[in-house]
């Protein structure tokens, strides 16, 4: 049944391609609602807080300008996206790599939209905390962790980001989890 609805939500998406490809802004703007979470969520996980906002526009600004390029049988529309997100964010770090980063920044955005100060201070702890585990985390299995547990994208389309296996996708992500657990351990989070 799941499958059932993601072929559904792949045809819708790829109609609305179509007609933004065609200039339809409305169908861009459709589009841009649909994975604007997604892609925040990637580059947050990925890059510093004070460039994460001005990557995410670029993001959206290159699919804009490209859209006429991509050819659906080639891959899918969210493999397409997260390919310029990946991308942008690889060169965000060629262009800085001569840069000193700090390991992590206190001022995390908030990305919840309750207003309760315990939730708040609670969420920023735990996000501080997993983008601390991630960090330590080989890049393929922060990368799959990204895409499965913070994006819930389905195993086929990682498989067709990362160019593997289903298959082999799920033994990455068994592995993946068990070093985010090792890691969580270290920092003194037990589960």
């Amino acid at each position: 049944m799941a499958e059932e609805d993601a072929k559904i939500k792949e045809s819708e998406m790829e109609e609305l391609v179509y007609s933004a490809q065609e200039g339809d802004q409305e169908a861009f703007s459709k589009i841009y609602d649909y994975f604007i979470d997604q892609i925040y969520r990637y580059v947050y996980y990925r890059v510093q807080g004070e460039d994460v906002e001005d990557i995410v526009e670029m993001v959206f600004l290159k699919v804009w300008e490209n859209l006429k390029q991509y050819k659906p049988q080639q891959k899918s529309f969210s493999a397409w996206v997260f390919r310029i997100a990946h991308n942008l964010v690889v060169d965000h770090y060629r262009a800085a790599k001569d840069k000193i980063h700090d390991e992590l920044s206190p001022d995390l955005p908030d990305l919840d939209r309750q207003h309760h100060p315990i939730k708040i201070t609670q969420d920023r702890f735990d996000n501080a905390v997993l983008k601390k585990a991630m960090a330590k985390l080989k890049r393929q299995y922060h990368d799959i962790i990204l895409y499965k547990f913070i994006n819930e994208l389905s195993n086929s389309e990682i498989a067709e980001i990362l160019g593997k296996s289903e298959g082999s996708l799920r033994i990455l992500q068994f592995r993946a989890l068990k070093a985010l657990r090792k890691e969580l351990e270290e920092l003194g989070i037990a589960y």
